[in-house]
Parts: structure tokens; sequence; C-alpha cells
């Protein structure tokens, strides 16, 4: 779906400036414990076109950083060569998605979807190309990162970090050229050190946006929004719905070689987020927002999805270990229509109790996302809090109270954009209790288009 054509729905508007703003108003009292920043990316085209698909846009950053009460805010486009070369050429050289006009460079790369941090460092990640490191203190970028020529070619942008080991563990799709059915998947210790990078062969050519770590295995979603070359050759969209290819599972223990990879098989879904997945009395269960049909792609012989059927839901995906099943069995968890799930990262890959997303509503497809969700795994309840009328919020994001504290005892960070304002608020719940409203509200005295994914970073978690 072209960015024009999600105008009269959401917040994604680009802005065309950058700007830092040292003291912002706050309304209520910011906790103390907050101590860091948080990050958040998404796409902000400095040249929009209406052909452009949402992906695709420039990466922007914004950065809110607390301390002592206090918060203040700075933005900036990454630099990556395409923002460049664009910026030089005064005008946008790729349309659609990623095709190229007269001029453009070789890289496409946008490093749009989200930040991270890891040994000390800050990355945009965005899943076709390596990581961009960027200045935590400035958001200036470095440029591409490859650990020291550890690594090779595109680099997801949803890595997942052990709590216990501190390593994270990656992949990369298209590993062996554009459409090729080959992932990447590797892991980088909590030094920064690549300890493992291998490439293996999955059933098809898939968009493979996110993945799955628990304490023993790694799970791998092939999914059939599948690529193609021919599409691309043609002008036609190298990404579609192909729904008889199916849905895969690749389930790789840890250590094990990629050559064990065991691939379980399920009716056709699609799922853009995971929000976690653990063992459990000799079986895996896995928590993910999943689809009945993407939104935002066309099948492929140039249909639009149903939009009954393109919104997505939790949906709890089993696999059996002791049992020599070529499958894998999935069921709805909640009726309520909403994406990015987020969980406390402490437990990440184990059993969690406490889950939030951004919600959409109690049906229909993705639509506008004007609420929060938190899910209380171990009571079996789910508290919901709405948003204005026209207002959207962004991906809720954790913030434990201290290192020590109980699962889930801490705050949930959310952008939320206010229609009637035009402008947007970082608002900062107490995160079990989100019915309560947010106990502190930071105004921004403009609009932050809504975007993809962010991170809190303590300030001790970086070298400056």
């Amino acid at each position: 779906m072209s960015t024009t054509a999600l105008l009269e729905r959401d917040n994604v508007l680009p802005i065309d400036f950058e700007t830092e703003i040292p003291a912002l108003q706050v309304r209520g009292e910011l906790p103390r414990e907050l101590n860091g920043t948080l990050y958040r990316n998404g796409p902000n085209p400095q040249f929009p076109s209406a052909d452009a698909h949402w992906f695709s846009g420039d990466g922007m950053l914004h950065a809110f950083a607390i301390a002592d009460g206090k918060a203040r805010y700075a933005n900036r486009w990454v630099r990556t060569p395409k923002w460049t070369a664009e910026r030089a050429a005064g005008h946008a050289l790729f349309r659609g998605f990623g095709a190229k006009l007269d001029g453009a460079p070789g890289d496409s790369g946008v490093a749009n979807t989200n930040i991270v941090a890891h040994a000390g460092r800050l990355f945009a990640l965005e899943e076709a190309h390596p990581p961009t490191e960027i200045d935590p203190a400035t958001l200036g970028t470095r440029g591409y990162c490859d650990f020291g020529g550890g690594i090779a070619g595109p680099f997801t942008a949803h890595p997942k970090t052990d709590p216990a080991t501190g390593e994270m563990l990656f992949f990369g799709y298209n590993a062996r050229g554009p459409f090729s059915n080959a992932l990447s998947f590797g892991t980088i210790d909590r030094g920064g050190i690549v300890t493992r990078f291998e490439t293996f062969e999955t059933p098809y050519a898939s968009m493979v946006h996110d993945f799955a770590i628990t304490e023993n295995y790694v799970l791998f979603p092939v999914l059939p929004l599948a690529g193609s070359m021919d599409r691309a050759a043609a002008g036609r969209p190298p990404y579609a719905w192909e729904p008889e290819r199916a849905a895969w599972l690749g389930v790789l223990k840890r250590g094990a070689p990629v050559s064990q990879t065991r691939w379980l098989r399920s009716e056709a879904c699609y799922v853009f987020h995971l929000m976690n997945a653990w063992e459990e009395g000799g079986r895996i269960l896995a928590d993910v927002m999943q689809y009945e049909q993407p939104p935002l792609f066309p099948h492929a012989d140039g249909s639009r999805p149903d939009p009954a059927k393109s919104g997505a839901r939790l949906c709890r995906w089993t696999v059996d270990l002791d049992q020599a099943s070529d499958s894998f069995s999935r069921a709805y968890t909640d009726v309520m229509t909403g994406e990015f799930p987020r969980i406390d990262d402490r437990f990440a890959g184990r059993r969690n109790r406490h889950g939030w997303y951004a919600c959409a509503g109690e049906s229909g497809a993705l639509g506008r996302l004007g609420g929060l969700v938190h899910a209380d795994n171990k009571a079996g309840t789910r508290n919901v809090r709405l948003l204005g009328e026209g207002d959207t919020v962004s991906e809720p994001v954790f913030v434990p109270r201290r290192a020590d504290a109980a699962e889930g005892d801490g705050w949930l960070l959310a952008l939320a954009y206010r229609a009637a304002e035009n402008r947007s608020d970082l608002q900062v719940y107490q995160a079990t209790d989100i019915q309560s409203g947010p106990v502190a509200t930071v105004e921004v005295p403009h609009r932050v288009p809504d975007g993809f994914h962010g991170n809190w970073v303590a300030a001790e978690d970086l070298s400056r």
C-alpha cells in the first residue's frame, strides 16, 4: 500500500525537519527511576512519492532522553547512501518498492524499522541491509557495521538478546541474493564478537520479518508472503500473498548445525511480529500476532487482501518436541485486533506473565491503532486503554523499575498522536495498570509520525 493511501487513516505523513528541544513540558511527574533514552525509528521519506510503499520511506530517529524527572527530544534522518544521494540530487531516486530511477545509487537501504543497543553501541536496523551504527548522543550516522567482518548481507530488524547469556541472535532473509530462499543465522556475544554465522535453505523465498528464541531453540517462520524475481522484473509487486505455499516453521536447537533445522507445516497465515516463545512440558509455545491475510501487500494475481481477514490477533502456536509430527498447531487466544506486541525483555525466551500491544479494536482489519492492551497470562485477563477519537499510538515499550524488579514492575512508554491538536505526547504508564491512565505525559509541540519500533536504553548501557 502506498503512503498516499494511508494518509487519510493514520498519522503517517512525513515531517520535513530535524530539531532539538532541550526541555519538554511534562504533565504529572516522570518517575525518577527513568534514567535513559527512548529511541524510536520509522519511515519518513525526505521526498514523498505517491507510488512509494510505506515500508520504503527513509528512516528517521526520534530520541526522548529522560533523567531527574525531565525530558528532552531530538530527531534526525539516518544518513544512508540512498538518503545522501537523494539529498544531493534534490529529488527521489527510487520509486515503488525500491525500483531505481536514473542516477540512483546501488544501495537502497533506508534503516527505518528498529533501533537497538548491543555491546555498548546503537544500531538502526532494516531487514534488507546490514546494521547502521548511530551516535547515541547526537543521532549522527556512523555507517554500516559488519562487526569486524563477522557478518555479511541482510540483517533482521528484530534480533533477540538472550537475558541469561547476553548474546544477540539474528537472521537475515534473501541471504544469497534478492528473492533467494536462504536465511542466514548467527550470534553476537555480549562483547560484540560474532560467534556464529551460517546460511541455510528454506522452503521458499519469503518476507521473514521476525523470529523467536527460547532457552534452547530458535524458531524461523517462513510464511506465504512470497518473493518473486519474475514479478519484480515485470514491474509488479515483488512480494505478494501466495497461500498455496502454506505456512512453515523451522525449529533449530541452539548450538546445533543449521542442517538439523526441523521444518513443520500448517495452513497459510502471516505474522509480522512474535510476542515471545518458551518451552513447557516437552513443547514450545509461541504467542504471535497472526493475520489470515497480510495487509499492505496484494495477492499474486494483483487483487487486494480482504480487509476482514487483514487484522492481526494474538494466536498461540504449539510445537510438540516429543512427537515425530511434520506440523504445528495454532489457536487464537484473543478477539482484539492489533499489532506491535512487547514483553518485559528480561523474560525473552522464557515463559512471560505480562504482554502489551497496540490495539485497533474488537474486529476488522488493521485499521487505526488507537489504544493499548495489557495481557496478564497468569490471571487470564486483558485490560484496554483507548485514546481519543482519531488518536493513534505507537508500539509500547516496557521499562523495569529496577534491574532486579519483578516481571512487569515498571513503566510502559508509548508515543501517542493527538489528532485534534496535530501533535504528539509521550505517555508513561504504570505498566500493569494502564486503565488508570498515564502517570506522566511529555508534550511534544509537533507531530511525530507513526513509525515502527523503538527501545529504551538505560544511561549506563551505552558507550558515549
